[in-house]
């Protein structure tokens, strides 16, 4: 099962040159149940990745791009009345898809961002007092400009903390970024990525994750990583224990790609940042500057003891 998910990685690999570790990064997330947040500047391949993905998984894929006048509803989908029927027909909107591409999400309102958190908790979708399931699998790919750059609504820490990990891509290395500009249309060569992985097989591998073993002492060292989020001074505020399960589910993943049937500390190193740095709001300094997230969750990690 897990050489097929190697084979994902390596077909995505060919069509998003140089970022192996973002690949595994998605695909652990993929694995975990969880939802991805990539975050980074336009043009870095964020909507090729998401893509790449979902035709090598051979899952049903839809895109959504936000803007500031995009309306709840324009997601989720409206009841129509049909004059032949007399009643209302409800007609699903993008959401009901298996993977879902919410690019550019914040530049979507308030209100039309927080029309995602049922789907991404729940994997269904409330309208006209009615609750329809989501297919499965069901895969949020959320991608969010810099929050700098203009008309764009910061997600809220609720929102964020949907999203299992958060990863940047950032701009290819010299050698990757010449294979890009020799290399073919990375549009064209989507058109021809046949599926590695059936959905179901996909499904046994999420469920499969229940087997991974977490010993007692693995558990003590993520429980010490939370602690230590809450009372170190870095952050406003420490890990919850939504976050500390989602890191758990996600060093169990890395594990599964690794070959292993138990958990190490050196998977939760590896899921660390992606899992944490997103959800913590770094305390200002005396000097009136701000360390990045990402920055302290690795101080934060060598401040542990395994």
């Amino acid at each position: 099962m897990y050489t097929k998910l190697h084979a994902v990685a390596a077909q995505v690999g060919q069509v998003i040159v140089g970022k192996e570790l973002q690949v595994r990064q998605s695909l652990t997330c993929l694995l975990a149940g969880g939802h991805l947040l990539l975050e980074d500047l336009p043009g870095v391949g964020k909507t090729t990745l998401s893509h790449a993905l979902a035709l090598s998984l051979g899952l049903q894929f839809n895109r959504i791009q936000f803007t500031s006048d995009l309306l709840p509803a324009d997601v989720a989908g409206v009841s129509i009345y049909e004059r032949e029927l007399n009643a209302f027909t409800f007609h699903p909107g993008p959401i009901f898809t298996q993977v879902l591409l919410a690019d550019e999400i914040n530049r979507a309102t308030p209100k039309t961002q927080s029309g995602l958190l049922e789907a991404m908790e729940e994997r269904q979708v409330s309208a006209d007092g009615v609750t329809r399931p989501l297919p499965e699998p069901f895969f949020v790919i959320a991608t969010q400009n810099p929050t700098h750059q203009v008309g764009t609504f910061p997600l809220p820490e609720s929102q964020l903390d949907r999203f299992l990990m958060c990863i940047s891509l950032g701009y290819p290395d010299a050698a990757a970024e010449r294979a890009l500009l020799m290399g073919e249309d990375r549009r064209q060569m989507l058109k021809h990525l046949p599926p590695s992985m059936t959905p179901a097989e996909l499904s046994a591998a999420q469920q499969s994750l229940r087997q991974i073993h977490a010993s007692p002492a693995l558990i003590d060292y993520v429980q010490a990583l939370a602690q230590a989020s809450r009372q170190n001074g870095f952050f406003a505020e420490g890990l919850s224990p939504r976050a500390a399960l989602a890191l758990l589910q996600a060093a169990r993943a890395w594990a599964a790609l690794e070959g292993r049937d138990h958990v190490m500390p050196e998977d939760v190193q590896a899921v660390l940042v992606p899992v944490c740095a997103h959800r913590l709001r770094p305390l200002k300094s005396s000097h009136g500057t701000a360390l990045a997230s990402r920055d302290l969750v690795l101080q934060l990690q060598k401040s542990v003891p395994v």
